[in-house]
């Protein structure tokens, strides 16, 4: 119950501090952040979690993190699914805080920061470069996470070079699908959003699911190359 609990936690945390950056700050008169300080947040929120909490649980906050890391090896199949609610609850429950302050003034929620392809990609990207992109987002993701997290890697550093990559990922992303590369995030939104938010979650599940498997296979033939 302590990784689950501290999984709800720092999934709720990536929800609420990555699209609540988007929602409520990103464009704010004067001094909205842009798409530089959501890509940020997100990096900072994976960053933080991972030095307070991922001595506990590892601070897999996402889904797709979970299945990479048991497609590579290093995460027990049994907690797989518990880890997976957990996460999901902890994003869903984000997103309801993040409603009721994004309501507070009596705004509209918009697409709260939902994923999308088509005419609800911010670019107005087809489905076949959303699919793509998420895949090779995510693949890169969890070839980032299990190579800092090897035990050859040097120590003290995955924390730091994780919440880069998804700083990256976003800089590359946010124009196409929002960016997912994380079932719990996009689910969590699509909830509030329904709709076509709920219509297109299918391929925010999918694919980051694909990406990370193809990851840890990936991982398991050239992270057990001698040095």
């Amino acid at each position: 119950m302590k990784k689950l609990t501290a999984e709800f936690i720092g999934t709720f945390w990536l929800v609420l501090g990555g699209c609540g950056s988007a929602v409520l700050a990103a464009a704010f008169p004067n001094v909205g952040i842009g798409l530089l300080g959501v890509s940020l947040a997100f990096g900072l929120t994976v960053l933080t979690i991972a030095y307070s909490l991922g001595h506990i649980s590892g601070a897999h906050l996402n889904p797709a993190v979970s299945v990479g890391l048991w497609m590579g090896g290093r995460f027990a199949g049994k907690d797989l699914f518990p880890y997976i609610v957990a996460q999901i609850l902890g994003a869903t429950t984000a997103a309801g805080v993040l409603y009721i302050i994004a309501t507070g003034n009596g705004s509209a929620i918009g697409n709260f920061a939902a994923n999308g392809y088509g005419e609800h990609s911010p670019g107005g990207y087809s489905l076949l470069a959303a699919l793509v992109t998420e895949v090779v987002m995510t693949f890169m993701f969890l070839i980032v996470i299990l190579g800092a997290t090897d035990e050859k890697a040097p120590k003290g550093f995955a924390g730091l070079a994780i919440g880069l990559a998804l700083t990256l990922i976003h800089l590359i992303s946010i124009p196409v699908t929002n960016t997912s590369v994380n079932p719990a995030r996009s689910i969590s939104q699509a909830i509030f959003v329904g709709g076509w938010a709920i219509e297109q979650l299918w391929l925010f599940i999918l694919a980051p699911i694909v990406g990370a498997l193809l990851a840890g296979i990936a991982y398991k033939f050239i992270g057990d190359k001698k040095i």
